[in-house]
C-alpha cells in the first residue's frame, strides 16, 4: 500500500462518512483492508482504490467503511446514563405518555442494536406497556450489516451479561438453532429480543453528515464514541444538528472520551457524566 493509496482511502471514507483517518492509522488501514483485497482476488491497493472509486464500487465502499470502524458494545455500556435517563429524564416523559403525549430517543450509531435495547429495557422496566403508548426509539447507523443485526434482535448468551437477571428473564427468549446471533456462528445458546420490546424500536440505515429524512424532535439522543471518528469540524457540525433535533430540556449523552463543543455549546450545557441538557423554554 503506497503512501498515494493511504491518501485516496482516506479521502473516500472522509467524503462518504465524515470519518477522519490520520496517517498514523496507515498500518491499521492495511491490516484490515488485505482481507477485502483477498477476498475480492486482487493483488494491488491500486488496483483496489480504482474499484471503490468507480461507479460500481459503493458496495464495496460500504464494506470498507466496516472494516475500518470498531463496533465495540455491550448493553448498558457506561450505564451512568441510563441510570440518568431512568432517575431524571423519563419520569415526566413516561407519565406524559400515559395521558397521551409522545416520547422520541434517537440511537445514533447503534451499532448492533445494544444500545436502543438497553434504552428500551430502561423504559419497560419503568413502563411495561410502553409500546401500547407513543412511545419509540430510533435506532440509525450507516453500517447497513450492524443494522441488520439489530433489527433481528438475537444476541449469545455472553453478549447478556451486562443485562440484569430480572430483564434478561422478561424481555429475551432463548433461541434453539439459532444461527449464533451477532457474532456468527456458534454452540452458544442465542436469546432473541421479545416483541414488546422489539415494537420500540425502528433500526434505519443513516449517514450522520448526509441528509437526515426524520422531520420530529427528539426528547434525547444518544451518540456515544460516534464523533471520534470525525476531525473537529465534522463533530461540530454534527453536534449542532443534535442540538438543533433536541427538544427543550432534552439531554444528548456522548461517549466518556467526547466533549461537546462548538455553535452546540451555546444551547447545549453540561450536566454531569457526558450528559448536556438542551437549554429550556
Amino acid at each position: 500500500m503506497t503512501e498515494a493509496d493511504f491518501t485516496d482511502i482516506a479521502r473516500i471514507l472522509y467524503d462518504d462518512a465524515g470519518i477522519h483517518l490520520a496517517p498514523s492509522k496507515a498500518t491499521l488501514v492495511y491490516s484490515r483492508l488485505s482481507k477485502r483485497l483477498r477476498s475480492l482476488g486482487m493483488e494491488s491497493f491500486r488496483d483496489y482504490c480504482a474499484h471503490v472509486a468507480g461507479s460500481s464500487g459503493a458496495d464495496e465502499r460500504m464494506k470498507m467503511l466496516a472494516s475500518l470502524t470498531t463496533n465495540v458494545t455491550h448493553f448498558f455500556r457506561e450505564q451512568h446514563h441510563f441510570d440518568h435517563l431512568r432517575n431524571s429524564l423519563l419520569p415526566p416523559l413516561l407519565a406524559n405518555a400515559k395521558r397521551g403525549g409522545r416520547v422520541r430517543i434517537w440511537s445514533a450509531g447503534c451499532s448492533n442494536g445494544h444500545e436502543p435495547y438497553s434504552i428500551a429495557m430502561t423504559i419497560l422496566s419503568m413502563m411495561p406497556d410502553a409500546a401500547e403508548h407513543d412511545v419509540r426509539i430510533l435506532a440509525s447507523d450507516i453500517d447497513p450489516n450492524v443494522v441488520t443485526t439489530g433489527r433481528a434482535g438475537i444476541y449469545l448468551s455472553s453478549d447478556l451479561q451486562n443485562v440484569p437477571a430480572d430483564l434478561r428473564r422478561r424481555w429475551f427468549r432463548p433461541v434453539h438453532g439459532a444461527p449464533g446471533g451477532s457474532r456468527g456462528a456458534t454452540d452458544e445458546m442465542a436469546f432473541e429480543v421479545v416483541d414488546p420490546m422489539r415494537d420500540l424500536v425502528a433500526f434505519r440505515e443513516l449517514n450522520l453528515i448526509g441528509q437526515w429524512p426524520m422531520k420530529g424532535m427528539f426528547d434525547a439522543i444518544f451518540c456515544r464514541n460516534v464523533t471520534i471518528y470525525f476531525d473537529q469540524t465534522t463533530r461540530e457540525r454534527v453536534w449542532n444538528r443534535f442540538a438543533e433535533r433536541i427538544l427543550p430540556d432534552g439531554f444528548l449523552y456522548v461517549g466518556h472520551s467526547e466533549r461537546v463543543t462548538g455553535p452546540a455549546s451555546q444551547t447545549l450545557s453540561y450536566e454531569s457524566n457526558t450528559s448536556y441538557r438542551k437549554a429550556g423554554r
